[in-house]
């Protein structure tokens, strides 16, 4: 339950501190005494958004702060969350100068979204002007589904339905991934066929230049080479013939002249080399063959490649091989997305059938609770003098999954008899909409574990016995909850089992708001002056001491 209220600078607070029980927990106040700031304030604590034009002292910051009794059950929401965990548990919102807010529970900062999510649990405030909610769906779905006690089932349903969307999220982006790719997944594999044709990997370039060059000099080369070895080969003028005469004739001379013996080695060595030159240039010579299949098949992939040169703007194989690898990669890459969609198309239908039992099982109860919720709406209705109304719960079978299985609801109602079922957002008046949603407040209650309720004059434009009723019915409600209610009625305040006040007063020249508890004469004047205004009459006592019963 919520056992603490501390405001510093917020509005028109200065500072304020309250502490409240466990029960019916009454607050009252003339308008505009600043029990909507105190709201305000508290709504902080659920995490709505801070405006700076709080700040009441612009180089102070502003603080609300809250303390609840817990019980053991939220342990769970602090360890997976790695907070310590208190009985007493302290949330507190500041809004810095700067317009910068921060978020603390239990002095340790948190996210907006961690408070949210502990503050949802701990507190529920409803205003007046919030009726709306009563029309939704998500709303209409927590009334059945709690009476049915599809606790349980409908949080394992969501569990699994998050993740259903997050796999259809995931299906999606691979299939604008796939299509992308596509697009452009025929020209790619037409580039990469190309390269992988000429088996680049085996490829000498410079190799290849040479074999061209020598296919379409052939015959020059060829003719060069004959008249080479022409002249080396002729007898007597030839240049072998002339060598071997030429060293016969040093030998000679070396051998009675020691002068020339370096001459005729360095001559030998020479003639060696010559007959060696010789012997290649007839082997070159025997493989020169004018060939022009050959030499077009060579010019062929010559071109292919100056032109893949010139597409892919590289001028060089070991280019091509890294362009060629990528295409190849990206080609892998488009079938393996192809292999993942398969996947989570599997997966989506593995958590389709999963989720249909589960919406088979919501259902079932919520069909089943249907009566259960009319009976119990319509006998609170009668009490709060609506002695005609009726109510239905219509549900609706949906195609798709959707947050709350495969079913629509829309809450019927009527307020006078003899006229048809209405959906309730068409069919109900101003008036009736807020003693609908306390009937409402108090169905959800009975199943809810909820510990704090707050209820903003809910009971606005009601009176005599109806009021009474209201009143009983907040005190029957406080039995299982904490109940918070802002109120105008003194049946209500007389049902209080601690009643404060909101004042407005003049602090040193600033009007400041502040909460003060009510002790039992106080309460009962308080009581006597909802009743008879600002003066106090002896009849409105009476009736005050008699409404306090």
């Amino acid at each position: 339950m919520l056992s603490r209220i501390y405001i510093k600078n917020f509005a028109l607070i200065d500072a304020l501190e309250v502490s409240l029980n466990n029960g019916l927990q009454v607050i009252t106040g003339e308008t505009g005494a600043g029990k909507s700031i105190i709201l305000g304030a508290l709504r902080l604590i659920l995490g709505e958004r801070a405006d700076i034009k709080s700040i009441s002292k612009t180089d102070e910051k502003s603080i609300v702060e809250t303390e609840f009794d817990l019980n053991n059950q939220f342990k769970k929401f602090f360890i997976e969350n790695d907070l310590d965990y208190e009985h007493q548990t302290i949330i507190r919102r500041e809004i810095l100068p700067s317009g910068k807010s921060r978020a603390f529970i239990n002095d340790v900062p948190v996210t907006l979204d961690i408070l949210k999510e502990l503050s949802s649990q701990l507190i529920d405030i409803h205003s007046q002007f919030e009726t709306s909610n009563l029309f939704t769906q998500e709303y209409q779905f927590k009334i059945i589904d709690g009476l049915s006690e599809n606790k349980t089932i409908i949080e394992n349903y969501q569990q699994e339905f998050l993740e259903f969307q997050s796999l259809k999220n995931q299906l999606k982006k691979l299939q604008t991934q796939l299509s992308e790719s596509t697009k452009e997944s025929d020209y790619k594999l037409f580039l990469l066929n190309e390269l992988e044709d000429l088996k680049l990997d085996d490829l000498n370039f410079e190799d290849l230049q040479n074999q061209l060059s020598v296919q379409e000099n052939a015959g020059m080369i060829s003719e060069n080479l004959a008249q080479i070895l022409s002249r080396f080969h002729q007898e007597e003028v030839g240049i072998l013939s002339f060598f071997n005469e030429a060293k016969s004739k040093l030998s000679k001379i070396a051998e009675v002249s020691h002068t020339f013996t370096e001459l005729n080695e360095r001559l030998e060595t020479s003639f060696v080399e010559v007959k060696d030159i010789i012997s290649e240039l007839e082997n070159e010579a025997d493989k020169v063959e004018i060939n022009p299949e050959n030499l077009a098949q060579i010019s062929e992939l010559n071109n292919k490649i100056n032109a893949l040169f010139l597409k892919h703007n590289v001028s060089d194989i070991k280019s091509l091989v890294e362009i060629r690898d990528q295409l190849s990669g990206e080609q892998k890459g488009t079938a393996e997305t192809e292999i993942q969609i398969k996947e989570i198309l599997e997966d989506i239908s593995n958590k389709e059938e999963s989720m249909e039992s589960l919406v088979q099982k919501l259902s079932k109860n919520r069909k089943k609770s249907i009566p259960v919720f009319v009976k119990k709406t319509e006998d609170l209705l009668k009490k709060l003098g609506l002695e005609k109304a009726k109510v239905d719960i219509e549900l609706g079978i949906s195609q798709d999954f959707n947050s709350f299985g495969k079913e629509n609801i829309q809450l019927l109602f009527q307020a006078n008899s003899g006229f048809p079922l209405k959906p309730i957002q068409t069919a109900i008046s101003g008036g009736e909409r807020s003693r609908v949603m306390l009937a409402v407040k108090k169905i959800i209650a009975e199943s809810d574990e909820l510990p704090t309720l707050i209820l903003d004059e809910i009971d606005t434009g009601v009176s005599g016995k109806v009021a009474e009723e209201i009143g009983n019915l907040m005190r029957e409600m406080s039995e299982d909850m904490q109940l918070i209610v802002i109120s105008h009625l003194a049946q209500v305040a007389a049902k209080g089992n601690d009643n404060y006040k909101v004042i407005k007063q003049d602090v040193n020249g600033k009007t400041q708001s502040t909460i003060i508890p009510l002790n039992d004469e106080e309460k009962l004047n308080e009581i006597a002056q909802l009743l008879s205004g600002s003066k106090i009459t002896e009849a409105a006592l009476t009736q005050a001491k008699e409404l306090i019963g």
